[in-house]
């Protein structure tokens, strides 16, 4: 049985790979900032720690010698990013160096996948990007991510560590926080559908995007550190579509309409934006093998049956 840690264990795309990883019969220790109070799952030790505290990864490195480490950790949002630049820094491009500096130091070196984000690419228009396009950022977390995967090359480069970078697009799901925008969007609908609200305030809903479902990307991320070789990959599904477009989506599912209940709320929108953003996951086809199956529009249809599901047992308790 071999060892693999996951950073950042508790989020989205923490918990999707670690049952992933658990299911194939590895043992899977999870790092988190706080470890909820619920049972552990089967096959996954978690532990609370900070990805910022460099003696606590050093020794969990050291202690449990992992054969593969998921760097999923750190500030996850970008709006979030325009009211705490520093932290958002520190926490994706400070903790990247940390992980990848224990890995360089453990016994056995570790493979690494450093998640970064296509946000990091910036305004391309209608081009889509690719491997080994320039950086060019717009936003605080870009800037970090940004930072992160130049680092994570850099120790692949300077020490022969094998590190993968994979340039996760929007992925959604479920389990998502309502902090992100597709989660507060179904949550609201499903709420209205129900009448337990009336409205849903937004900011630029002309923003384009590539939304696909995370449980497909932790997926790629496993199989991109299957390769005998560390390659970075962008990982998305290839179609783009507008916000407003995944809102009626989300709306027309329920029997609703938006343009009924969606209003635009100047305070929510965000000091820059990347209006358009697209991406060309040919490479991650060629040599992962993988391809996303599930678009904006399924994405939209299966967040939403999950919502209701939740939302009829939070009203079947209350009553």
């Amino acid at each position: 049985m071999t060892t693999v840690v996951v950073t950042g264990a508790t989020g989205q795309d923490g918990t999707l790979l670690t049952e992933l990883l658990a299911a194939e019969g590895q043992r899977v220790i999870g790092i988190a900032r706080s470890v909820p109070a619920e049972p552990r799952r089967a096959g996954i030790e978690l532990f609370a720690g900070d990805v910022l505290d460099r003696e606590f990864l050093d020794r969990l490195v050291a202690e449990n010698q992992p054969s593969q480490i998921y760097h999923l950790a750190g500030q996850s949002s970008v709006g979030a990013s325009f009211q705490d630049p520093e932290g958002t820094f520190r926490s994706v491009a400070l903790g990247t160096q940390n992980v990848l500096e224990a890995a360089r130091r453990a016994a056995v070196r570790p493979r690494v996948l450093v998640a970064s984000s296509g946000e990091v690419f910036g305004n391309l228009g209608d081009q889509a990007a690719r491997e080994g396009m320039p950086y060019r950022p717009l936003s605080p977390y870009a800037g970090a991510k940004a930072a992160a995967s130049d680092i994570a090359a850099g120790y692949r480069s300077a020490f022969g560590l094998h590190v993968a970078i994979a340039y996760f697009y929007n992925h959604e799901s479920p389990i998502r926080p309502p902090r992100f925008v597709t989660r507060k969007i179904v949550r609201a609908a499903c709420r209205i559908a129900r009448g337990l609200e009336r409205r849903l305030e937004l900011g630029d809903t002309s923003v384009v995007r590539d939304w696909g479902w995370a449980p497909e990307y932790v997926e790629a991320a496993r199989r991109m550190l299957a390769l005998d070789a560390p390659e970075d990959f962008v990982i998305a599904t290839g179609q783009s579509c507008a916000l407003a477009d995944f809102v009626d989506a989300v709306f027309s599912s329920l029997g609703l309409a938006a343009k009924d209940h969606v209003v635009t709320d100047a305070s929510l929108l965000r000091p820059s934006e990347v209006p358009v953003m697209r991406a060309d996951p040919s490479r991650a086809a060629e040599q992962l093998d993988w391809r996303a199956t599930l678009g904006a529009r399924d994405v939209a249809r299966r967040m939403v049956e999950a919502e209701l599901r939740e939302l009829e047992l939070e009203l079947s308790q209350a009553r």
